[in-house]
């Protein structure tokens, strides 16, 4: 392979990163069952979920970040691969993609510590519309 598509380093990037959030999720979440949590009543085997109301909250944050993880960003691995088939590796998409990346990650830290992320998620959201009409307007555009 001569030439590695550089808007596939924001993708390789975005599941690392994924992965780290979920070894940090379990970690706080056990982390919460140890502080001495009240888990009389929950089943054997219980989810991340089951757990909200029986632990401090702040052990589940890192949890829910995770799950967001997993649902907005299968978007973007998807409108970046439809970029990399049409081959549309073009700076302005590669920037987007990395500031999507980087916005993704400053959401999970500011969630991970308990504050407000709509500003990251909506900016990040903003991005992921950019990516998708560039992919929109280029597929159009070879029809």
């Amino acid at each position: 392979m001569d030439h590695v598509n550089p808007l596939l380093g924001p993708i390789i990037a975005l599941v690392a990163w994924t992965i780290v959030m979920l070894f940090l999720a379990a970690f706080k979440m056990q982390t919460g069952i140890r502080s001495g949590a009240d888990l009389r009543g929950t089943p054997r085997g219980a989810r991340g979920r089951d757990l909200e109301g029986r632990i401090d909250p702040k052990y589940l944050w890192a949890r829910q970040n995770y799950e967001h993880l997993v649902e907005q960003p299968t978007l973007f691995y998807a409108i970046v691969i439809a970029l990399v088939l049409m081959d549309q590796d073009h700076i302005v998409n590669v920037v987007l993609a990395w500031a999507y990346v980087g916005l993704r990650i400053a959401h999970s830290v500011v969630q991970a510590l308990g504050k407000s992320r709509s500003i990251t998620f909506v900016t990040s959201s903003l991005l992921l519309i950019a990516l998708t009409l560039h992919a929109a307007m280029e597929y159009i555009a070879h029809l």
